[in-house]
């Protein structure tokens, strides 16, 4: 953090390898213990027999998932603008996310499934795992790989966007390193380990509940860029208080409009659900909400591109960066 955006390029490059490496062997460790693939998956301990049950289940938990990974996808520009071209970032992305993500997400299944077979209870905290294996060198390897884990994962996810963030906010007083460190004891401070505390917490709750206000967020600014401005930007009146990009004072007050409709169809449902099943505002939200809320981030995603396009439209014109009037298409 200290040194800056290249020690944590540094970090990333030479961690990732090496998860790969340590991931792969206790994926072979369950293999082996298992006696193959088939043992390894075969163990049963799903409960969803329904459609209804398993859907109660699979939308808001791919909702969870999204709302996780928006964060990262909304300021991949922090990393994206270091790329040679816009091919080799289009490459990478297309390479190193999906591939890797499904292949991580298939470990971490089949690792928990063939903890039913090894230690007789599915176990799905790699701590928990780690922490049973016999042996010094396995047990070590394992442990340097949970905390460079945690250390690349946290560093490239949670803290070069508000520490940019805070650059972006005061560039005078605030530089890239004073901001990693501000946002590092911000994210002690605020114990987000608590969050861990409970899983039904985390996932519904937490993760479901502000994907709420990231989907509306990414809508806005698809619809802004690909749908209103067709995607033509004047460079230069990005950095000008007279470019058309200034709105009003810096901010654009129908793109905060268009938020917080997008937002409010996933609200009944996030008040219901924090303040649990049996609280009187639980019991008062109707079903259509809740049902809304387990589909949030989607939810205010295509709500708030309508209502963008919708509230756009009273505007033809916006000036150039010379100050001259132009007309956008919308």
């Amino acid at each position: 953090l200290i040194r800056g955006i290249e020690s944590i390029r540094i970090v990333e490059k030479y961690s990732a390898p090496v998860l790969i490496a340590l991931s792969s062997a206790l994926l072979w460790w369950a293999y082996q213990q298992t006696n193959g693939f088939g043992p390894m998956l075969s163990s049963a301990t799903s409960q969803l027999t329904t459609r209804a049950a398993f859907m109660a289940v699979f939308l808001p938990a791919i909702t969870a998932n999204v709302g996780f990974w928006s964060t990262l996808s909304l300021n991949i520009p922090d990393f994206t603008r270091y790329a040679k071209s816009q091919a080799s970032q289009l490459k990478g992305q297309a390479i190193g996310l999906p591939l890797f993500m499904a292949l991580f997400s298939f470990l971490g299944v089949a690792v928990t499934s063939a903890t039913v077979s090894i230690f007789g209870k599915a176990i799905s905290d790699p701590v928990a795992v780690v922490s049973r294996i016999d042996g010094t060198l396995p047990t070590i390897m394992s442990l340097v790989g949970l905390v460079l884990a945690t250390i690349s994962t946290n560093i490239a996810a949670n803290v070069v966007a508000p520490a940019n963030a805070l650059v972006n906010l005061a560039p005078r007083k605030v530089s890239f390193r004073k901001g990693a460190l501000i946002t590092a004891i911000v994210g002690i401070v605020t114990q987000p380990w608590r969050l861990l505390a409970s899983p039904e917490g985390y996932i519904f709750t937490w993760l479901i509940g502000y994907s709420a206000l990231l989907g509306p967020v990414a809508g806005i600014i698809i619809a802004d860029y690909f749908l209103v401005r067709n995607r033509q930007l004047d460079v230069d009146s990005l950095y000008s208080k007279s470019g058309a990009y200034w709105y009003s004072n810096g901010y654009n007050p129908k793109a905060f409009l268009a938020f917080i409709i997008g937002v409010v169809p996933s609200l009944p449902g996030f008040l219901a659900t924090a303040m649990g099943p049996n609280s009187l505002i639980a019991s008062k939200v109707p079903a259509v909400f809740k049902k809304l809320y387990s589909g949030a981030w989607f939810v205010g995603f295509f709500v708030s591109i309508v209502a963008y396009l919708i509230i756009a439209k009273n505007r033809n014109h916006e000036l150039d960066g010379d100050g001259e009037t132009v007309n956008i298409k919308i």
